[in-house]
């Protein structure tokens, strides 16, 4: 008999990929659910004939009641992210945190034998910037200036305290080809960070694998990233794609990054998911490649002769740097020592 699973976030840059590779499996009945939005419906139109489609928002209650069906496991992967989880702070709790309660709450009255995996985010570590080593072990602190990380923190005792078994992945910064766009975002992780990247395919696997893995996972905390070959520094990870793009160094003026509070560093208990879930296929290397063949000559070109006035655009957005020329004390305090 089919497994019935159910997916959430499928439309975005992990769930497209937890999708194509479960419906690349024939022993998988899937179900997604989403709002019926004209981009949802254009994303998933290629699966149309494999799934049940399922037009829910997650984040109203009323509407959770017409979610119906039994599940074996459940892949939860929608969320609102940086930057708009900071341009919308009430949307983002709506969604990260009551949506997953909802979702919650319903599969423990129609699916109470399903398995919940859950995606949860290196953001809820903070600033590591001098204690770069992570494990699950670690104390995680309060996060007043990221609403997502508060989010994701908040979320996590939800599922563990639940009816149902439950698997929580911490994500690392998850780097795919073209799929990360340059916003003022970039300028608040200081240069000096150590990142551990990992690629979507690979961390769709380590859901869609972990389906098979129950009795592995269940109620435990993991942290995923890509392992020593996916291991950098901010500065070296944005050389590489400034590189990639025509832009050149990346040569800013003092003070357009931020020097503490951001997070991201090395999972020094990676290997843990990776020997349950064995979903690593991909390095650092294997990343450059793959952006460098996506980014044509053209492109790289063009940017290349246009590279000035671009980057005089990007520093503009450049909320540390805003903060350092007015003298803001409250975003001094924030972004420097």
């Amino acid at each position: 008999m089919k497994k019935h699973i159910l997916l959430t976030g499928a439309t975005g840059t992990i769930g497209k990929e937890t999708l194509k590779q479960l419906c690349s499996q024939s022993d998988y009945e899937i179900s997604v659910m989403c709002r019926a939005t004209s981009k949802n419906k254009k994303t998933l139109q290629p699966y149309l004939n494999q799934i049940k489609l399922i037009h829910i928002d997650l984040s109203n209650h009323k509407e959770m009641e017409k979610l119906e069906g039994e599940f074996d496991a459940a892949i939860h992967l929608a969320a609102v992210i940086p930057p708009l989880a900071d341009e919308q702070p009430e949307l983002t709790h709506k969604v990260n945190f009551t949506g997953t309660k909802n979702l919650i709450e319903r599969l423990e009255i129609i699916s109470p034998d399903c398995f919940f995996m859950f995606s949860s985010s290196i953001a809820v570590y903070g600033d590591r910037l001098n204690t770069p080593d992570i494990s699950v072990k670690d104390t995680l602190p309060e996060h007043e200036d990221d609403i997502y990380a508060q989010t994701k923190l908040e979320t996590e005792p939800i599922i563990m305290n639940s009816k149902l078994e439950w698997t929580i992945f911490r994500l690392t910064a998850i780097m795919g080809v073209k799929n990360h766009k340059m916003t003022g975002l970039m300028f608040h992780m200081p240069l000096s960070t150590p990142m551990e990247i990992c690629m979507p395919e690979d961390t769709a696997r380590a859901f869609t694998n972990g389906i098979e893995k129950r009795a592995e996972l269940k109620n435990k905390v993991f942290n995923l990233a890509g392992g020593p070959s996916c291991r950098t520094t901010y500065k070296e990870f944005l050389g590489i794609n400034f590189r990639i793009n025509g832009l050149g160094d990346v040569d800013f003026p003092p003070k357009t990054f931020a020097e503490k509070n951001f997070h991201c560093g090395h999972y020094v208990d990676g290997d843990d998911l990776e020997n349950i879930t064995h979903f690593r296929k991909h390095s650092l290397e294997d990343y450059t490649r793959l952006n460098e063949e996506a980014v044509s000559g053209i492109q790289k070109f063009f940017a290349s002769l246009l590279k000035r006035p671009i980057k005089y655009f990007m520093r503009q957005q450049s909320l540390p740097l805003k903060a350092f020329k007015t003298k803001d004390k409250e975003l001094m305090e924030r972004f420097f020592n």
